[in-house]
């Protein structure tokens, strides 16, 4: 039974690679797991428990995803790429510093999809207008969107997995891993500097005549809802308030201006909640629930050390970070919390993260954002390459997660 939920697993996660004929992700997941339910791998009643464990997760998820949307249609991206025009003066370099720092925050307050979907083509044409390499910029969105995805609950679907088991509060996870926020991205930048420094070297072209010299002027209702927005998140707890009421407040304070002034419509906004891959990630959470309580989730849990020494952390971290690549960050962190098992030390599980979130950064299939980022790349006209990505990540995953790690220790 293992191996054929195994064998589901591996269907579902080439289907969503794949993508055959353009259909969703849930179109195989949801199948899958209702053969693993009717095979009695997972009986009825475990997998609506499961269900109901992701159900405010995947909610929560469903929120950020349609603020993000909603940021994007209050003109934030546009006016970022304003300043990312304006801040830069024509060099290469300066580009990719504050282009680094658009993709880090994006990803931290606006979860690595916002990143991925919204700011990728607005730097990509920054710097085509400036007439500068797109190259660095276009593999920073992708990096940073993974390893710019450790800092809040929020960043990533996978922190918010884990959030609850860690049992930390909101800005005490964020006080935790905001060492390791920021060294992965400084190690991130080095290499990049390294790496494309013929592409940074090259003097810029003309710019088209076109191009606007003026700075966008800043949308500033939008930013003040995604201030207050966060300062949500940061005193949720304290409050008692749930972060996802705090998302839809945040959602409602944009999107009815917006909706008034035909900015967005309601259909646009229910397609950036992507209900699709809402149920994906629950088709998905109901698939590997056998793995994670059978043989392979004994096996990993056998694997994984059970103190907070920095051994024990980089351990922990190499392990999520090759199942990431393996299986894909997503179903890696499902299979990982399970294999910690419940009560687990608050410092395996956010090394756990820092390999499920810096890992994928080492092959296309180690998280869907990076699958997305291609397809956001090609459509741009700057389709990524390979050969160029695999020599990047083999150069830049290993010593930020080390960084990263070694940080969180310290944080400790």
């Amino acid at each position: 039974m293992v191996w054929l939920v195994g064998a589901l697993v591996a269907l579902v996660l080439a289907a969503a690679i794949i993508r055959p004929h353009g259909l969703p992700e849930v179109a195989v997941a949801a199948p899958a797991a209702l053969i693993v339910v009717g095979l009695g791998a997972v009986t009825p009643t475990e997998a609506l428990e499961e269900v109901r464990a992701l159900g405010p997760t995947v909610a929560f998820l469903a929120a950020i995803l349609v603020l993000a949307h909603l940021a994007d249609a209050n003109g934030v991206f546009t006016w970022t790429a304003s300043v990312l025009r304006r801040g830069s003066r024509g060099r290469p370099k300066r580009l990719l510093g504050l282009a680094f720092a658009a993709c880090a925050i994006t990803t931290a307050v606006l979860s690595l999809d916002a990143t991925v979907v919204l700011l990728t083509p607005a730097i990509l044409a920054t710097a085509t207008r400036m007439g500068v390499s797109p190259r660095p910029v276009n593999y920073a969105a992708a990096h940073l969107a993974n390893s710019a995805s450790t800092l809040l609950p929020v960043s990533n679907l996978t922190n918010l997995l884990a959030f609850s088991a860690t049992g930390l509060g909101f800005l005490h996870f964020a006080s935790l891993m905001a060492l390791p926020w920021f060294v992965a991205i400084a190690v991130e930048f080095v290499v990049f500097r390294l790496f494309f420094a013929r592409d940074l070297a090259a003097p810029p072209q003309p710019a088209p005549p076109s191009t606007p010299g003026r700075l966008a002027p800043p949308p500033r209702w939008a930013l003040t809802v995604l201030g207050l927005t966060l300062l949500g998140f940061a005193l949720s707890g304290i409050i008692g308030v749930a972060p996802v009421w705090i998302a839809v407040a945040g959602v409602a304070l944009l999107g009815l201006p917006a909706l008034k002034e035909g900015r967005t419509r309601p259909r646009s906004m229910l397609a950036a909640a992507d209900p699709y891959f809402a149920v994906f990630v629950l088709a998905l959470g109901i698939l590997v629930a056998p793995l994670t309580t059978g043989e392979v989730g004994d096996w990993v849990g056998g694997l994984l050390p059970h103190s907070e020494s920095f051994t024990a952390l980089l351990v922990t971290a190499s392990i999520a970070a090759i199942a990431a690549n393996l299986v894909n960050n997503l179903p890696a962190t499902l299979l990982m919390i399970g294999a910690l098992g419940p009560g687990a030390p608050t410092g395996l599980l956010l090394a756990m993260l820092i390999g499920v979130n810096l890992g994928p950064n080492l092959t296309y299939t180690g998280s869907l954002a990076t699958l997305l980022w291609r397809r956001v790349g090609t459509r741009c006209g700057q389709p990524p390459s390979l050969n160029t990505f695999t020599m990047l990540g083999l150069i830049s995953t290993p010593p930020t997660i080390v960084g990263a790690v070694a940080a969180l220790w310290l944080a400790l």
